[in-house]
């Protein structure tokens, strides 16, 4: 990349087959849902992932609709979940009529803090949602243990996870539902796009009736019944052939991809690392098995007025960062459909200081470089100084 052209917060990338995938489908006769490249996904997703069923979805915010039904949610009931995520995981939840139960982050992960789950729960309470923030697993064993004592459904946010795993299972195949995300700024991408995965076999079935827009057409297909008919609520949650044909050549290259970003987010690690030995910013947690599957990679700046200058510093010099979530719990709508459960002190402060930093398929180590060591000029400070 030339040194004065701009380096984007993200960048949608071809990076196989996708458009010979396209034109495959469009030659195959049908490009609507549920077909030959929506089938090859799911399996893909089935056989590694190892979840007994998946659903390709129109976008994870369909996934997470679908788990509402599926979890069997109504109106007066309240979800736990975290403040800090995207709209789409209380907005799910809040359509059936429930109310979203927003409680604190822990400072490590940013994921949803078990310590503090238990004491949200009343009689009320039918599930429990997880949302993986940057890839980076929640604590699971806990997190499982606790919605099977008050029986409880658990459903995984894994918009951000694809890959990721938990003590050798991937992220979203622990709890009861696991959604995933193919929108253009994930991993893998399929401009929008989603995938519901069913780890409880016993909701399998209902859920293929919600996905074929509340009828029994999968089993007319299966041949099980003579004719297909209204049978459950439901909707038009599939995507396009169109879509599963661009997602399944992604798919194919999935690990190339997430090997490549961990290599970036290295190279981020590395260069502001010294930055961070003399306070100046703060770094993801990193666990013994790295950064999962590199996803997000961000900065802690002391303040907001701090990010702010940061933001504007590196977009005068071409390069695009943006801050990640204005919280939920605080919000117009989480003050009117939610309710929160304790201060949310780590939410508050962790969103009023982080900084997300350009990551994409097509970015060299020479862009890395490039966006650190303008951070670094921010700051008044040499890299190749401190690094001695």
């Amino acid at each position: 990349m030339e040194k004065n052209s701009r380096i984007p917060f993200n960048k949608p990338f071809v990076v196989g087959k996708e458009l010979f995938n396209i034109a495959q489908a469009v030659m195959n006769g049908s490009i609507s849902g549920d077909g030959e490249y929506t089938h090859r996904c799911q399996e893909w997703l089935e056989t590694h992932l190892r979840t007994p069923k998946a659903l390709l979805t129109h976008s994870c915010t369909a996934a997470l609709e679908m788990a509402a039904i599926l979890a069997g949610v109504e109106h007066g009931d309240e979800v736990i979940m975290p403040s800090f995520t995207f709209v789409s995981t209380a907005n799910a939840f809040a359509l059936r009529g429930a109310k979203p139960v927003f409680v604190d982050i822990r400072e490590d992960t940013l994921g949803i803090d078990e310590r503090l789950v238990e004491s949200a729960i009343t009689p009320k309470t039918r599930a429990v949602v997880a949302v993986h923030y940057a890839g980076q697993p929640c604590a699971m064993t806990a997190l499982t243990e606790i919605c099977r004592r008050h029986n409880l459904t658990l459903i995984e946010d894994a918009a951000q996870a694809i890959l990721s795993e938990n003590e050798g299972s991937a992220l979203g195949t622990i709890g009861d539902l696991g959604c995933l995300s193919f929108h253009e700024t994930k991993n893998v991408i399929s401009g929008e796009g989603g995938a519901l995965l069913i780890n409880n076999p016993n909701l399998i079935e209902r859920a293929e009736i919600i996905w074929q827009k509340g009828t029994n057409r999968k089993s007319f297909l299966r041949g099980q019944v003579d004719k297909y008919t209204w049978v459950d609520i439901g909707s038009s949650f599939l995507p396009s052939e169109l879509t599963a044909a661009f997602l399944y050549a992604q798919l194919e290259h999935a690990r190339r991809i997430n090997s490549h970003r961990r290599a970036l987010y290295a190279k981020y690690v590395d260069l502001l690392t010294p930055l961070k030995q003399i306070g100046l910013l703060g770094l993801p947690f990193l666990s013994a098995d790295g950064p999962a599957n590199a996803h997000i990679f961000y900065v802690l700046c002391k303040d907001t007025l701090q990010r702010s200058a940061l933001i504007a510093h590196l977009d005068h010099n071409n390069i695009s960062a943006v801050f990640h979530y204005v919280p939920l719990h605080s919000s117009p709508g989480g003050l009117k459909f939610g309710r929160s459960q304790g201060d949310l002190s780590v939410t508050n402060d962790v969103s009023g200081r982080l900084l997300r930093l350009p990551m994409y398929s097509e970015m060299g180590a020479g862009d890395v470089r490039r966006v650190c060591s303008a951070i670094a000029d921010f700051f008044k400070a040499d890299l190749s100084t401190l690094s001695n």
